[in-house]
């Protein structure tokens, strides 16, 4: 059994995560093309990612998942994103997703996933009307619509987060004057998948599909805390939540909000992506010499300086979430908590990754000339891919606020706090 708060256990975990996945990017690389036409993964590249374990790095050990640290994850999750970013982002959209196992009956998170080829995912509930479910004998019955279900077509399982009403179509209210809400878990098969919605300029591999289901009888059973969040976490500062008693699983893991890891691991996207781009660049400037420009690439003292500057933002911005994500590792051991203060500056990492890596592309696009626009070379889909990432939610400088309320002694927004 690993001991979990053994940092040097942890490194040597760390290494064999990372080299694994370092392992795959010839393949995923070549695969890429595929991947973007078919909008999902092929057989072959699918099956070298199940071997790898890669959907499995956040359930728990106790159905054969890894229960991996978040620093590992997110290094894991950008080396992926450095061989195909629409592969990473579906490990990183379906493995915090995984996290509800800690939440579930035993027998249940077995059936979902016990098998090693288990993937599940949710997508986002649409506004009107809302999703919702409602009681009945043995369980609810549960309509709605949720979008941006990346990795889906992967799945054997989906998730839909729902408001409770009653029978008469009035929501349950909660203490605060919330609607109260599940997150409601069915076969996909159950479900009405519209893969027709997903036409995008970048990420498109993702196949981030549009589902819904209409009078679906989901049991007891198969609900559980919305959006796998317990009680305890994302609180406000100095507010202890009382122990969330749906949460079955001990691990130090389960201590982190499963929103933490979706912001470590969709930031860390962007940081594989940039790091690839880079790599693309300094291979074709060691070769290349500009038609009009009487030197190399490589011998242009501008173009050595814009190849530091970019490692220097890509480097930098992995390097500080990376160690705060230790960092809320040894708060969770030693209190069982991230504190608050750690939460606002790791929602400015990944904010802060995602920014960094997004100046990091433009600059070498640029600088890459009429290279870059060439559908053959690897270029062109990485810039796009990255300007499609920085438009989810996680990359708006909008995100920003809160931490900025924070400083200035405001009580910040807690949406997408970790």
């Amino acid at each position: 059994m690993i001991t979990e708060d053994r940092e040097d256990t942890r490194a040597g975990v760390a290494r064999d995560w990372i080299a694994r996945a370092r392992a795959l990017k010839p393949r995923l690389e070549a695969g890429a093309p595929s991947i973007e036409a078919a909008k999902t993964m092929p057989p072959d590249v699918l099956e070298a990612l199940h071997t790898a374990r890669m959907f499995r790095m956040l359930m728990p050990r106790s159905v054969g998942g890894a229960e991996l640290d978040p620093a590992t994850y997110a290094q894991v999750v950008a080396a992926i994103a450095e061989g195909d970013a629409s592969t990473a982002w579906c490990i990183a959209q379906t493995s915090p997703g995984s996290m509800i196992a800690a939440y579930l009956d035993p027998a249940v998170a077995k059936e979902l996933f016990g098998n090693a080829n288990s993937v599940f995912t949710w997508g986002f509930a649409t506004g009107q009307p809302p999703c919702r479910a409602v009681p009945v004998e043995g369980g609810w019955i549960v309509n709605g619509t949720w979008t941006f279900a990346s990795g889906n077509r992967l799945c054997q399982w989906l998730g839909g987060h729902t408001q409770l009403w009653d029978a008469s179509g009035t929501p349950e209210r909660l203490p605060d004057g919330r609607v109260a809400e599940r997150t409601m878990l069915f076969p996909r098969a159950a479900a009405t998948v519209r893969d027709d919605t997903w036409d995008v300029v970048g990420l498109i591999g993702t196949g981030s599909d549009t589902y819904a289901v209409t009078d679906l009888f989901v049991p007891s059973k198969y609900s559980v805390v919305q959006r796998g969040i317990g009680r305890d976490q994302q609180l406000p500062e100095g507010v202890r939540g009382e122990p969330e008693p749906e949460r079955r699983e001990t691990g130090i893991l389960y201590k982190h909000s499963n929103q933490t890891l979706f912001q470590a691991g969709l930031s860390s996207v962007a940081i594989g992506l940039a790091r690839a781009t880079l790599d693309a660049f300094i291979a074709l400037a060691k070769t290349k010499s500009p038609s009009i420009g009487n030197q190399s690439l490589r011998d242009d003292a501008w173009i050595q300086a814009r190849i530091a500057q970019a490692d220097a933002k890509i480097s930098a911005a992995s390097a500080w979430l990376v160690s705060l994500l230790r960092e809320a590792w040894q708060e969770c051991v030693t209190s069982g908590e991230i504190s608050f203060p750690l939460r606002v500056k790791i929602r400015t990492a990944c904010t802060h990754q995602i920014s960094e890596a997004r100046d990091a592309v433009d600059m070498i696009y640029l600088e890459a000339g009429a290279t870059a626009i060439f559908k053959s070379q690897p270029f062109e889909r990485r810039f796009r891919d990255m300007h499609t990432l920085s438009q989810q939610a996680q990359g708006g400088i909008a995100r920003m606020q809160s931490v900025g309320q924070y400083h200035l002694g405001m009580k910040p927004h807690l949406f997408l706090l970790p």
